[in-house]
């Protein structure tokens, strides 16, 4: 099997962009639900002000030559083709860091946190198995282990003997994974929003009364979540085929499905997204699953693969995990599988931490790596 590992340029044809601005320029458009609030789903008048900025404010050709400073890659793993970008630091003798980004995101999750991380670290960005330029997915099983052992045959090829992981949502379960893998190559492990696993629920009474005022808040909102969110992980993990349609043939479909959580999970919720997040960056993460047509293999790999979701062995790596306000990531259950060597709990910031809280995440990251006090190897690409 080929280990080439080949330069990518992003350079989306223009008639893939014109189809676009037609598709924008004739929507169909729902009569709104009565109330037309975020109560019922993303509302119809607040989604029309943002695809009118996506038809006639937003240049797709600014944020691909943004994507493009970076240096990008291809190789195919395990079948796959993986799409990543690889930015070494001015030091040569920085710690590798791979970082996993999650669903609805992308490696756009991360453009804000290069420049100051790659002072210190030589970083590599991989596109999940069936996200964006890593997608579709050729072949089933593409579970969380699956990921970590591909992502660890990535560094391999890359020359890394030594590096440090760091991811959040679906990469805050890869990142630990890879640590479990390649015990022998992770120095360290860093999450945002926690490693799980996530309680039990029910709780007991007694287990309840036991935790702190915090965690159970978090407790509470993680039962709120399985009542009122759920929905989509229902969706994406049964029918992920049936939904790939109306989001591969509309564009306002496929915002509208990402935004819904980017409004969710951003952090005040009540605020909107776009004063949360820039809204041109929010339209070039959508833009991704767009041109790629990768909703449906995205949804898939994300929710599709249980296997990769249960009980874990402690690795015995150094983990960190920095919890934003959204979050809900409690250590009492962390530490049955991850070796916790350090935990920040902060009140501001929501679940796209390298988004929404870049310097923040940015001197976590720092901190933790200085403090295990390893130096990264010496061979890449």
């Amino acid at each position: 099997m080929s280990e080439e590992i080949k330069p990518f340029t992003l350079d989306v044809p223009q008639r893939q962009l014109d189809d676009l601005r037609e598709r924008l320029e004739r929507v169909r458009w729902p009569e709104a639900l009565p109330g037309d609030d975020w109560d019922t789903g993303v509302p119809t008048s607040w989604l029309k002000e943002l695809v009118e900025h996506w038809r006639t404010g937003y240049d797709w050709r600014v944020a691909e030559a943004e994507l493009n400073k970076h240096p990008q890659f291809t190789t195919t793993i395990d079948g796959q083709r993986v799409h990543f970008l690889h930015v070494r630091s001015t030091d040569e003798n920085a710690l590798p860091l791979l970082l996993t980004h999650g669903w609805p995101g992308s490696v756009v999750e991360f453009l804000d946190v290069i420049e100051p991380l790659s002072t210190e670290f030589h970083l590599v960005i991989p596109s999940l198995p069936g996200f964006g330029f890593s997608g579709p997915v050729t072949d089933t099983g593409w579970d969380v282990d699956r990921i970590a052992r591909a992502w660890a045959e990535l560094m391999r090829r890359l020359g890394y003997d030594r590096y440090g992981v760091q991811g959040g949502d679906i990469g805050a379960k890869v990142s630990p994974q890879v640590g479990r893998v390649a015990p022998e190559h992770v120095v360290g492990v860093h999450v945002n929003g926690g490693p799980g696993p996530m309680p039990n629920l029910p709780l007991s009474q007694e287990e309840l009364s036991s935790l702190s005022d915090l965690d159970r808040d978090r407790v509470a909102r993680i039962e709120a979540f399985l009542r009122e969110e759920f929905g989509y992980i229902s969706i994406q993990s049964t029918r992920p085929q049936t939904l790939a349609y109306g989001l591969t043939d509309s564009p306002v479909g496929q915002l509208a499905w990402v935004m819904d959580k980017f409004r969710e999970w951003t952090h005040p919720r009540a605020t909107l997204p776009e004063l949360v997040i820039d809204r041109d960056r929010l339209l070039t993460n959508a833009m991704i699953y767009w041109l790629t047509g990768t909703a449906g293999s995205a949804a898939y790999v994300g929710y599709a693969q249980a296997s990769g979701w249960g009980a874990l062995p402690n690795s015995g790596v150094p983990t960190a995990a920095i919890v934003f306000a959204h979050d809900v990531g409690i250590r009492r259950y962390a530490e049955t599988e991850n070796t916790i060597t350090r935990w920040v709990d902060v009140d501001r910031g929501g679940h796209f931490a390298a988004l929404e809280e870049p310097e923040l995440l940015v001197a976590d990251i720092r901190e933790f790596f200085a403090g295990l006090g390893h130096q990264g190897a010496e061979t890449s690409r």
